[in-house]
């Protein structure tokens, strides 16, 4: 947000949907006129998401007139979508039916009875004047201003054609630019279909219980607090906590993850999810507009209009081009009649050809509809991309850098492995788990989940004399005997000689494998090991396996573990850098020395305490965004679901997406340096220029959409 717009934002912020642009230029054409109208501070336009969020007091009538040069249809944001027309049946696109039908005829007309014939050029003019009235309006308004936008050269070249008697070719670029900018409204269409897809989503109403009733209520009407009962087979139409009932939840929608999830009462769930089995009972948590859907839509819509760096370099490069052209064109016009007595009406021609050829349309276009395709396509994945910038970058990415707990590992200790000496198993586990529930280490609550998993009976277990040893571990009386339960450490002191060198060997041969050994015994003996460790997520080996195949160079884990514990760990999941014994501050700082060596660096965390390096890296990857809003506030790119197995897929649609938008840009400039040349021997005719530019912006167009087949 702009300064301005943040002083405004105290004043009241209106947001509208807009129907019916066209291209970029348009829409910032109408931001100028809506910020001329009376009343009006401040406008800005959301190109991507078909939006104007506006500052100050206006009408929908007013901003429908500030949009009269592009007929622009102007509602409430909250409103529903109005139902376009299929596109063959589209206003817009019947003129263009006839115009074609009206030149077919003149040329049968110009070959039955020669091209000068009038039956013939009143066909033609006739064609011209049917499916260019609307753009000869835009020209001549902006022709007045001396603005040179697309419209007005169209404008210049198609009046020049008739003016010089090539009647047919007028109409024909008439025809052919009406093709294109169709062309190019459906294909806009198509890439905003993605957040249009998102917002029908959630139910627009849900059954709610107020007291002893029961009733279908609006969305807009739903309090925090209220009950909302959804019925197998319903979605969910608001957020909450689930307060009776059991059934698991299809939350692809939200998540991207396509494998249903069981909820239970005390779990949150989300709106745009659906019930597949069983009858729950919802405690509504959040309004309407403070839903994780609503806040997914609302930031895919900031992404899109977020300008991406090449977009930037392709405005700037057409702000200067198009003048260019202008001027080429009239000198190329005007010098060779009037200084080496060549012919006038074939050097018009000739300069009415660049004119044409000259549009920067296919190149304006070619980052836009690329950025809103792959951020729409990432959305219905599960995944948030926060703007074209860090579309751009994470395509551009060498190393990342992940947080080892709760990323790379689940962030839960269990207990993997228990070995006793002298006693039973589930005797010396009774005993440990009824000492450990007076302990508030996260190891002893690893322990506990062990003894309840296996169904043992430690609560009844009297326990006396509880004690915690500092930093070392804790000692308590059970059935008249001393325990202790703590490091190997502990018990190097506490035994009158020390470890015995066949218990060290295996102490020690645990914790190669990365786990944290507990040691349960007496002052004369040790009774047991148990080993604790995080485990790793079932993903994580096969996401890094897969980020290198797609060419990510270097995969660093970053953790505060010990360097033993850490290397067991980032072997197994295959990592090609360890870094170990880190507090926050050393991450951060690993994370800049990255940044100064490769220059783009990704650090993904699960967005609470990375929240500082996730901001010093290019990209902040944070994961299990549906249920932090630290993570869909932090982070640049947002994995909705808990899990990693998007980042791949992320990283392969961010590359498709940046070698597609230079394809489009080489391309674009290619075909215009291509026909400029054809100037030279006199083979550019009008209607071959505009079958380039529309064709360019066609390709162009069409190689951009293939970013909607990216699929995991």
């Amino acid at each position: 947000m702009s300064e301005q717009q943040a002083k405004l934002s105290k004043s009241e912020a209106k947001t509208y949907r807009v129907q019916g642009f066209t291209c970029a230029n348009c829409a910032a054409k109408f931001e100028n006129n809506v910020k001329s109208l009376p009343g009006v501070q401040d406008a800005k336009v959301n190109f991507g998401a078909s939006k104007i969020t506006v500052w100050g007091t206006t009408t929908i009538e007013e901003l429908e007139k500030a949009g009269a040069f592009e007929n622009l249809k102007v509602r409430e944001d909250k409103e529903k979508s109005v139902k376009r027309e299929p596109f063959w049946k589209q206003k817009e696109n019947i003129k263009v039916y006839i115009s074609a039908v009206l030149l077919v005829i003149s040329w049968f007309l110009g070959k039955q009875y020669g091209e000068e014939h009038i039956f013939a050029t009143i066909g033609y003019a006739a064609a011209i004047l049917i499916g260019g009235y609307s753009l000869f309006i835009k020209g001549f308004k902006n022709l007045v201003r001396l603005n040179f936008d697309m419209n007005t050269l169209m404008t210049v070249a198609i009046l020049g054609a008739a003016a010089i008697g090539e009647w047919g070719e007028g109409a024909t670029v008439v025809i052919l630019f009406a093709i294109s900018e169709a062309l190019e409204r459906y294909s806009m269409d198509k890439a905003r279909q993605s957040i249009e897809s998102l917002m029908d989503i959630a139910p627009k109403e849900a059954l709610i219980r107020r007291g002893n009733e029961e009733m279908m209520v609006p969305v807009d009407d739903i309090q925090v607090g209220d009950i909302m009962i959804v019925k197998p087979g319903q979605k969910l139409a608001m957020d909450g906590i689930v307060i009776k009932g059991t059934s698991t939840l299809n939350q692809a929608a939200i998540t991207g993850e396509s494998v249903p999830v069981t909820k239970t009462v005390g779990d949150e769930v989300f709106a745009g999810t659906l019930n597949e089995e069983g009858l729950l009972e919802v405690k509504v948590t959040k309004r309407v507009e403070d839903t994780t859907l609503s806040k997914i839509i609302h930031l895919v819509e900031e992404a899109q209009a977020e300008r991406a760096p090449s977009q930037a370099f392709v405005d700037r490069f057409a702000k200067y081009y198009t003048p260019a052209i202008i001027i080429f064109a009239l000198l190329l016009a005007v010098i060779p009649p009037l200084f080496m007595g060549a012919d006038w009406s074939e050097w018009i021609y000739r300069g009415l050809a660049v004119l044409v050829v000259g549009c920067p349309c296919a190149l304006v276009i070619s980052t836009p509809v690329s950025i809103v395709t792959a951020i729409g396509n990432a959305a219905k994945n599960g995944v948030l991309i926060k703007g074209g910038i860090y579309l751009e970058e994470a395509g551009n990415l060498k190393v990342i850098a992940f947080d080892k707990t709760g990323t790379l590992t689940k962030g839960i200790p269990s207990v993997t492995d228990v070995v006793t000496y002298n006693g039973n198993e589930n005797e010396l586990m009774t005993i440990t788990a009824a000492i450990e529930k007076g302990s508030q280490h996260p190891l002893a609550s690893a322990i506990i989940r062990k003894a309840e998993e296996d169904g043992l009976n430690f609560n009844d277990v009297s326990v006396e004399e509880f004690q915690s040893i500092t930093g070392k571990g804790v000692k308590a009386k059970v059935n008249n005997a001393m325990y202790y339960v703590g490091s190997p450490g502990l018990f190097e002191e506490l035994l009158p000689n020390g470890i015995q060198s066949e218990i060290k060997e295996q102490i020690t041969t645990l914790q190669i494998q990365g786990k944290t050994v507990m040691v349960l015994g007496t002052e004369k003996e040790i009774l047991a090991l148990i080993a604790v460790a995080d485990e790793i997520r079932e993903s994580s080996k096969e996401v890094i396996r897969k980020l290198h195949q797609v060419g990510i160079e270097k995969t660093v884990m970053l953790t505060g573990d010990n360097q033993r514990t850490a290397e067991a760990i980032g072997k197994q999941v295959g990592v090609s850098d360890i870094k170990a014994d880190l507090l926050p501050e050393d991450k951060l700082n690993f994370i800049k020395e990255l940044r100064d060596k490769y220059r783009s660096v990704a650090m993904v965390g699960d967005g609470v305490n990375d929240a500082p390096a996730l901001a010093a890296s290019t990209v902040g990857v944070a994961m299990g965004g549906a249920g932090t809003d630290t993570a869909l506030e932090t982070a640049d790119i947002v994995l909705m679901s808990d899990d990693l197995s998007k980042l791949p897929y992320t990283i392969k649609l961010s590359r498709k997406a940046l070698a597609i938008i230079k394809q489009n840009i080489t391309f674009s400039l290619g075909i215009k340096a291509l026909s400029l040349l054809l100037i030279v021997p006199g083979w550019l005719t009008l209607w071959l220029a505009i079958f380039a530019d529309m064709g360019a912006t066609l390709i162009v167009t069409l190689n951009s959409m293939r970013l909607l087949k990216v699929k995991e």
